[in-house]
């Protein structure tokens, strides 16, 4: 349902194009989610072909096809963003698909980092805890535990469902944005309330949808490495590199967003009136592409980077994810040489 506007459209989507630096940016930010749409929806839909198709379904199976469902949902709506972006900002597709796009973005955006974590933390039980894995760790209790990160993800997507619309700005322009108008009764009190709601979905979204996910990945990942120096393995530098990997692209891909979300929460009122904070404003489409991009990321970091991918890389490429995805706690492609190892040492070497 389409709405009048009558004070200034959330900051989120008040983007400036009046230099060479921001059309630069503005032209990057499609090309990236270009990208990310081409290479998402074919990574993730070919993981969810191997873990969900053709293997036997198993603990690291169940939270890999989870992770490429979530990937995969929202990498297939970014058609609608290269567009909106292209049109700077304006949303010609309906009030419907508006409000329906924006739910199934963020809930697989906060889906697939809440499972990032649940993947981290399952990763380092293994390592850590490896009898009470192998006692514990059923397929069973992983779709049980994984219900918890889609979740939670829903719980945070409900401003989405209460004041995501389309408006329609003087000129005629519409647009797809939080609308606060029915929530007062002059300009002051709408941007009162909106100020209000922005401060604490901002917050949330800072401290659950990023804060948190980052320091579970950070701890487990910083204790795994812990371990793999104590065990003092010959190919420890591998798993290592891949952990690094894992840790730094999660962070690069999402600080710079979470950064810019956050000041632009603190500076709401500011950001809306006030012309010196249009830098800020200027990166909001590129941080948000470089964060999107990370949905095309996980399939490479959590799957392609596997235990002797690059070995494997002769043989077609669905046989060697499967092999990929069949690296659970206490299994290796090299039964033999691994058979004489603890169990900690065999998880180890499967990371």
């Amino acid at each position: 349902m389409e709405a009048n506007y009558s004070v200034p459209l959330n900051v989120s989507e008040v983007v400036v194009y009046d230099s060479t630096i921001s059309r630069v940016l503005w032209i990057l930010s499609m090309v990236v989610l270009s990208i990310t749409f081409v290479l998402g929806v074919l990574g993730n839909g070919l993981v969810i072909w191997v873990a969900g198709f053709r293997m036997v379904h198993t603990v690291t199976t169940t939270c890999y096809l989870n992770l490429a469902l979530a990937d995969f949902s929202f990498t297939a709506t970014l058609p609608f963003f290269v567009i909106s972006t292209a049109m700077k900002e304006k949303w010609p597709f309906g009030w419907f698909l508006c409000k329906l796009v924006h739910i199934v973005v963020d809930i697989n955006l906060f889906g697939s980092v809440f499972l990032i974590a649940l993947i981290a933390l399952d990763r380092c039980i293994c390592v850590l805890h490896p009898v009470w894995a192998q006692n514990h760790r059923t397929v069973s209790l992983a779709r049980k535990v994984v219900v918890g990160p889609w979740i939670l993800a829903l719980i945070l997507t409900l401003p989405i469902f209460v004041f995501m619309t389309t408006v329609r700005v003087p000129g005629g322009n519409v647009y797809c944005t939080f609308n606060y108008a029915s929530w007062g009764k002059t300009v002051e009190e709408v941007l009162d309330v909106a100020n209000t709601c922005e401060t604490v979905r901002g917050t949330i979204r800072f401290v659950i949808g990023f804060t948190m996910p980052m320091s579970i990945v950070a701890i487990c990942y910083g204790l795994i490495a812990v371990k793999i120096h104590r065990r003092a393995l010959v190919n420890s530098s591998r798993p290592l590199r891949v952990l690094t990997a894992v840790v730094v692209s999660f962070f690069i891909c999402w600080f710079p967003f979470q950064l810019v979300a956050l000041l632009g929460t603190i500076w709401f009122k500011e950001l809306l009136f006030n012309t010196r904070y249009g830098i800020l404003k200027m990166w909001v489409n590129p941080t948000s592409s470089l964060a999107y991009f990370n949905s095309c990321l996980n399939p490479m970091l959590y799957v392609f980077m596997g235990q002797d991918f690059r070995e494997r890389l002769i043989h077609s490429l669905p046989s060697s994810l499967e092999r990929a995805l069949s690296e659970d706690c206490g299994q290796t492609s090299d039964t033999g040489t691994n058979s004489a190892l603890p169990p900690a040492d065999i998880e180890i070497k499967a990371i």
